[in-house]
């Protein structure tokens, strides 16, 4: 299959997300796409490849021409069934989408996120204790990956002392965007979905019993009181939010990180204006963003960007390449953390725009900025060696990031 995707592209281009070489730095292969309108990928499924920032705007602005719900027959039936059938926020179109985003959207009101604010900082500050204990700081492991987990359980109401576990299931499953459409998943991480699933049924149980002022005990009661949640929706539901709650703001921090450790005029910027860091953080998300591509559907005959896309093609809707379109931002290639503007697309557009991203940005903003704050010599340990990334093209996040604290 792997053979077939590199022979299928055209002269011009290249584009194979299965392909680790190709993950680990996408961006030069998006310039291609980047100077004209979409083009076809035929790997024995056709899709569309839509990268400029005008056309990936307007697929996300147009849920009812480009659906989100993942049909069966593309090569992804596999992945779809290992999440289960009911469907979530992600893949779903209104009325199910508007239903569901409802329900929890009370829990990412702009007041409940600031009322998080001391309690993300006081996480931050002891994960950068024990680095500093430590001597030695693996950006990844010390911070990025368990301060957005920590944050979620707490919303969630589940025991940070299982952090570990969640992340462990976390990066399995999202290692199944690393199968090959029509391919089997591995046997590992259909069980880091089966536990993981098991694990919140137990705690659903628990929470109809014995409800507390957390996420779960409230969807529990949508559940109980209005049938507003399927038995089946609310597990997926759960799921869903420790995955998307943890997953992409580790990326932000990691991925910031070394963007900053590439830059040690901007690190140092930031250093000695701590209000840089709103603007630096946009950047981040622009720049090299957790989020690489998400999916749509077309469901009827239409033309995006001048190339006609028939009523059941997927599309590839590439958002990291649409962040680096110099037709909307200038030196795209820049990392430039006083750009302006800096209408991104990293948190998505129209009726799936991130619920989380106010959350993501003062993770990012607390994390990032604790780190500045404590370690004054805070550089890449080993700036010329490569980095390696985690098993998928669709979130793009470090596995490992080592930076020298004197």
């Amino acid at each position: 299959m792997s053979e077939n995707v590199a022979t299928a592209t055209s002269q011009d281009f290249y584009f194979n997300p299965w392909d680790e070489n190709f993950r680990a730095n996408p961006y030069p292969h998006y310039r291609p796409l980047l100077a004209g309108p979409p083009r076809f990928l035929d790997m024995g499924y056709k899709f569309a490849l839509v990268a400029r920032y005008a056309d990936v705007r307007a697929m996300l602005m147009d849920h009812a021409t480009f659906s989100s719900v993942q049909p069966a027959g593309m090569g992804f039936d596999e992945q779809t069934k290992a999440f289960g059938d009911a469907p979530t926020m992600l893949g779903s179109d209104p009325p199910t989408q508007t239903r569901l985003r409802r329900l929890v959207s009370r829990d990412f009101t702009p007041r409940r996120i600031r009322e998080l604010e001391p309690r993300i900082r006081e996480i931050a500050k002891n994960l950068i204790d024990t680095a500093e204990r430590k001597g030695e700081f693996e950006v990844m492991a010390d911070l990025a990956n368990p301060l957005p987990v920590m944050v979620i359980s707490d919303l969630l109401g589940v025991p940070h002392e299982k952090y570990q576990q969640f992340k462990d299931w976390s990066d399995k499953i999202i290692e199944a965007d690393n199968t090959l459409p029509g391919m089997p998943i591995p046997d590992e991480i259909k069980n880091a979905f089966t536990e993981l699933k098991s694990y919140f049924s137990d705690e659903i149980v628990r929470r109809r019993k014995n409800p507390g002022p957390d996420l779960v005990s409230a969807l529990v009661a949508a559940h109980d009181e209005a049938e507003a949640l399927s038995a089946d929706e609310l597990l997926q539901f759960v799921v869903l939010l420790l995955l998307a709650g943890n997953e992409t703001t580790t990326n932000l921090i990691g991925n910031g990180m070394l963007a900053l450790g590439r830059n040690a005029e901007s690190m140092a910027a930031i250093r000695s204006k701590p209000e840089l860091m709103r603007g630096a953080i946009e950047e981040m998300l622009r720049f090299d963003g957790p989020v690489q591509s998400t999916f749509r559907t077309a469901t009827k005959d239409t033309v995006i960007g001048g190339t006609p896309i028939t009523a059941g093609m997927g599309a590839f809707v590439i958002i990291a390449a649409a962040n680096r379109d110099p037709a909307q931002f200038k030196d795209p290639e820049k990392f430039d953390i006083a750009r302006e503007p800096n209408e991104h697309l990293a948190f998505g557009e129209g009726i799936h725009f991130c619920i989380g991203a106010p959350l993501a940005r003062m993770e990012g903003s607390i994390a990032i900025g604790a780190a500045l704050e404590r370690f004054p010599h805070l550089r890449l340990k080993n700036p010329d060696a490569p980095v390696t990334y985690k098993g998928s093209y669709f979130l793009r996040g470090l596995s490992r990031l080592d930076m020298a604290l004197k």
